[in-house]
C-alpha cells in the first residue's frame, strides 16, 4: 500500500499520468516497448512531499533533484541524502521511501517509467544509489525533461509518445554515459576523470605523459589507471592516443593538411609512427580514410 502524506499539488507543478488503456497498449507497439513512460512530472519547492511504497513500484522511478535537498530509503535501510544535482533510480517493485526535507524542500524532475531495456540503459545507476550530476550536465537533463513536457501538453497521441519515448532513450543515454564519467561512489577521486581528459584534450598538439598527467589530477599512477581503465575501458596514454586519432580524423575531414602538417598539428613527430597508430586504431590508412565518402 502506497503512503503519500503530502495531498495537494505544489505551486507551478508539472504532472503527466497516462491512461491506463494506453498502458495496456503501449507494450505491444514496436516502437515503445523497450522504453515508455507511464507517469512524469515537475514538483518545484516540494514541501511535505513524502512517499513511502512497501511493496515498490511497478514502474521504474528516476528522481532528480535541480534544487533543496531530500533523502530516501530502500528496503527499511538507512536514509540517505539528496541534494541539488543529485539523481537516484529506484529499480521497480523495490520497497522505498522518499522524502523533501522540511526545512529545505526539494525541487525535483520525476518520471515512472517501464520497458524490456530500462536495465541496459541504466546500468550501474539501478543499483539504487546517489549519482551527482554537475551544474552544466544538469542543464541538459532538465531541457529533456522540459521538451517532453511540452509534447505531453499537446495531448496523448500516439505520434506524441513515441517521440517522447525516444526522448526517453536519448535521457537515460545521458545518465549511462554521466555514470561513467562521475562514478556513483562518493569518492572525491572518482571526479578527476572529467579533469584528466581535458588535459589531455588541451595537450593535443603536443605530447603527454602519464607523469604529467598525474601532477595535473594528483593522483597515484596506479590509481590513475585503474579509474580510467574502470571508466573508459582504456589505459590513460591510450586514451589520449586515441583523441589524437579523432582529432586526426577530424583534420582530414575537413582540411587539405598533408600528413605531415597533421603530423605537426598532433605533436607527432614521426609520420611512420602516426599512419600505423591511425591503422591501429580506425581500421584503414589515414589516406584510404580521407577517400571515404561521409555523410
Amino acid at each position: 500500500m502506497e503512503t503519500i502524506k503530502k495531498q495537494e499539488g505544489f505551486i507551478a507543478q508539472k504532472l503527466f499520468v497516462l491512461p491506463q488503456t494506453m498502458l495496456e497498449e503501449l507494450p505491444q507497439h514496436p516502437l515503445m516497448r523497450s522504453l515508455y513512460m507511464t507517469d512524469m512530472g515537475h514538483f518545484p519547492f516540494a514541501h511535505f512531499h513524502y512517499r513511502e511504497r512497501p511493496e515498490g513500484c511497478s514502474s521504474h522511478i528516476l528522481i532528480y533533484c535541480s534544487g533543496g535537498s531530500g533523502w530516501f530509503s530502500i528496503d527499511g535501510q538507512r536514509r540517505i541524502a539528496v541534494h541539488q544535482g543529485v539523481l537516484i533510480v529506484i529499480p521497480a517493485n523495490t520497497s522505498h521511501i522518499y522524502a523533501s526535507d522540511d526545512k529545505n524542500p526539494w525541487s525535483i524532475y520525476w518520471l515512472h517509467m517501464k520497458g524490456s531495456d530500462v536495465f541496459t540503459y541504466l546500468g550501474d545507476s539501478a543499483k539504487v544509489q546517489p549519482l551527482p550530476i554537475s551544474a552544466e550536465k544538469s542543464i541538459g537533463i532538465v531541457k529533456l525533461f522540459q521538451e517532453c513536457f511540452h509534447i505531453l501538453e499537446k495531448g496523448y497521441s500516439l505520434n506524441n509518445l513515441i517521440y517522447v519515448s525516444q526522448i526517453l532513450g536519448h535521457l537515460l543515454s545521458l545518465i549511462f554515459v554521466y555514470q561513467g564519467q562521475q562514478p556513483i561512489s562518493v569518492d572525491p577521486n572518482s571526479f578527476t576523470i572529467d579533469r584528466a581528459i581535458q588535459v589531455m584534450i588541451d595537450r593535443l598538439d603536443s605530447t603527454l605523459t602519464l607523469n604529467d598527467l598525474t601532477e595535473q589530477v594528483n593522483l597515484s599512477k596506479p590509481h590513475l589507471i585503474h579509474l580510467f581503465k574502470k571508466h573508459t575501458g582504456y589505459s590513460p596514454i591510450d586514451y589520449y592516443l586515441r583523441l589524437k586519432i579523432q582529432r586526426a580524423c577530424q583534420l582530414l575531414d575537413f582540411s587539405e593538411f598533408t600528413l605531415k602538417e597533421i603530423c605537426g598539428k598532433l605533436g607527432i613527430a614521426d609520420p611512420y609512427y602516426f599512419s600505423r597508430l591511425f591503422s591501429k586504431i580506425m581500421g584503414i590508412s589515414p589516406t584510404q580514410y580521407r577517400k571515404l565518402k561521409k555523410g
